[in-house]
């Protein structure tokens, strides 16, 4: 057996079985050639078995939902002999962990213990011992990091010339963004931070000023960045990441409208973004008649061809059939691409009037004419999506009557 996957605990597990394995595997691994051990659930019967499927071939160690309530100390143990059973792992995955110093000390002593030379994938959703940091910030053929950093964790610099693919779920303060301030990260293409801090503050900014030490300006292409309260953000220190296609900043409005975007940032998005393909800036939009026009979509359009996927707070009513209101900051009109990829729009709570929807979806179909889903709350929505649905249709029947050779 080379690979065994188990997407819940199997019912036939139990102290019998366990002891008729443990025989089996006496002087041997139970299965000597096992490289990949998957587990989605980690509960009181399964975890004593991990042990027996443990190998020195093995390479890939997923596991996860470690279930609420597992004694700490059980977890602690079945992790460390990870150490001394799979010395050459390429992938380290441990989800669900309780943050507790036993389950720290055997996570942190893996990733130590492990050949540094081999790991390509940790990752982990507890917080590592300071001697694990450095580890696992300094690992040559690293490619994917996921890692947990809490409100005293610093970090030392990073040299990691292979990473990808880098996951941070932080507590307060961002000071940790300090460790990457020139540091070695030739081939990062994405970035998912997770901000659970009750003050993120002038976290763009700051991100900012540390990445443009760093090659990643030139590599970046996908950002998340999810913040769990209100924000009030600057998205321009995001502008020098041009080669974006994945752009997702996702904040709440649960005390008002916290949203910031405005026509004129995202003129400059689009513009120095032309590689976009998803972009979300801010949670599903409120009702809050703010955010950007028509004339900030229909840059988007303009500057963003590929562009598939969009959420953000804009103004309804500014969807107006007349050309004079798609225009750029300057005096010239944009006309919207007829090539633009855009299918996917979500508007959540942003309120349409019923009598506006032939209008509004009139104007989305000008700027967005390859539009097929739009996500939304306010009911006023699917009258705009059925006359879109409608206009398409009578547009397609037009086509064809038009293509048909004459009688």
């Amino acid at each position: 057996m080379r690979n065994l996957a188990e997407p819940t605990p199997p019912a036939a597990l139990s102290p019998e079985m366990f002891s008729v394995l443990q025989l089996c595997a006496i002087n041997e691994p139970l299965f000597p050639k096992l490289k990949t051990l998957l587990l989605w659930r980690v509960d009181v019967e399964t975890i004593p078995f991990i042990p027996l499927f443990l190998s020195r071939r093995a390479i890939s160690i997923n596991l996860g939902n470690f279930a609420p309530g597992l004694p700490e100390a059980m977890i602690a143990s079945m992790i460390t002999t990870l150490q001394t059973q799979c010395p050459n792992l390429l992938e380290i995955i441990l989800f669900s962990l309780p943050e507790d110093p036993m389950v720290v000390a055997a996570v942190s002593g893996t990733v130590i213990a492990n050949n540094q030379n081999t790991l390509r994938c940790v990752r982990v959703d507890c917080p590592l011992t300071q001697e694990a940091r450095e580890v696992i910030c300094n690992l040559p053929n690293l490619c994917d990091l996921s890692v947990v950093i809490g409100s005293d964790t610093s970090l030392p610099s990073f040299v990691l010339p292979s990473l990808t693919d880098l996951n941070v779920r932080y507590f307060d303060g961002s000071d940790w963004l300090e460790g990457f301030r020139g540091a070695t990260l030739g081939k990062l293409a994405s970035i998912t931070i997770t901000a659970d801090s009750r003050s993120i503050g002038g976290f763009l900014e700051v991100f900012e000023s540390v990445a443009l030490t760093t090659s990643v300006s030139a590599t970046l292409s996908t950002f998340r960045l999810y913040v769990l309260q209100s924000w009030r953000q600057n998205y321009r220190s995001l502008l020098p990441f041009t080669q974006l296609r994945e752009l997702i900043i996702d904040f709440a409005c649960y005390w008002g409208c916290s949203s910031t975007i405005d026509d004129d940032t995202i003129v400059d998005m689009a513009r120095t973004m032309p590689e976009l393909e998803l972009l979300q800036l801010g949670g599903t939009p409120c009702q809050t008649p703010t955010g950007v026009t028509a004339k900030g979509l229909a840059a988007l359009a303009y500057h963003c061809p590929h562009l598939s996927t969009l959420r953000v707070h804009f103004q309804a009513d500014s969807l107006d059939p007349r050309p004079t209101s798609i225009t750029t900051s300057g005096d010239n009109p944009i006309v919207p691409r007829a090539d633009c990829a855009l299918t996917v729009l979500e508007v959540g709570q942003i309120s349409v009037a019923e009598e506006s929807a032939p209008t509004v979806a009139l104007t989305l179909l000008r700027i967005f004419p390859r539009l097929e889903c739009i996500e939304y709350s306010d009911e006023g929505w699917a009258e705009v999506a059925e006359a879109i649905e409608l206009s398409k249709q009578l547009a397609d029947a037009s086509s064809k009557k038009l293509s048909l050779p004459p009688p």
